[in-house]
């Protein structure tokens, strides 16, 4: 397909983003360089100083709710790009309501518990959408480790075992790779149901 047909394909399709920080941040960005749709986007905090070493957002922006900042930067990517944003926090209450519209679902967190809370309830009460997870972006370095697999519905990408912490913080080369790896399999999944 040309880049131009590509684009066409994925204005139909609509993805949900839960967090807004280096990995939905930055999957968002690439998703709407491409061509999606719409994007719903889901994410309750504030843009801080610390995020800006990893995540898509402006000095200018502190302070801002991070689902509003980058609601503004994708518009100044591409002014075509539907984006639906709810700076709420999520649990297995409102999952399904948010993003019952998607055809798929990018999970974007830090928290390991937040992680299985989403991919459990997307796996088990929206069979027809698929998950993409992000799992294991730590550090720098180990380009080799970083891959992708599915396991029916859920799509994972990362090394799925370097760890945030003080000792092996998320710096911005490791977490792009892996929010581009996210956003490429999201198109891997659309673009294949369209052919």
């Amino acid at each position: 397909m040309t880049y131009k047909e590509i684009r066409e394909q994925l204005r139909n399709f609509t993805v949900g983003i839960a967090g807004a920080g280096g990995l939905g941040s930055n999957c968002a960005v690439a998703l709407a360089r491409s061509g999606i749709g719409k994007l719903i986007i889901v994410d309750f905090d504030i843009v801080e100083e610390g995020n800006l070493n990893r995540q898509y957002y402006f000095y200018d922006q502190i302070g801002e709710l991070k689902v509003d900042a980058l609601n503004d930067n994708l518009k100044r990517i591409d002014a075509e790009v539907e984006v639906e944003v709810h700076a709420v926090k999520l649990n297995e209450e409102n999952i399904v309501d948010l993003f019952s519209e998607c055809d798929v679902v990018v999970e974007a967190f830090d928290r390991a518990d937040m992680k299985a809370m989403i991919i459990e309830t997307v796996l088990s009460e929206m069979e027809d959408i698929k998950i993409v997870s992000g799992l294991g972006m730590a550090g720098y370095g180990n380009n080799n480790i970083i891959k992708s697999r599915q396991v029916d519905s859920l799509y994972i990408c990362g090394d799925e075992k370097s760890e945030v912490s003080d000792a092996n913080p998320p710096l911005a080369p490791r977490v792009a790779i892996v929010a581009g790896m996210q956003a490429n399999t999201v198109l891997e999944i659309l673009l294949r149901e369209r052919i």
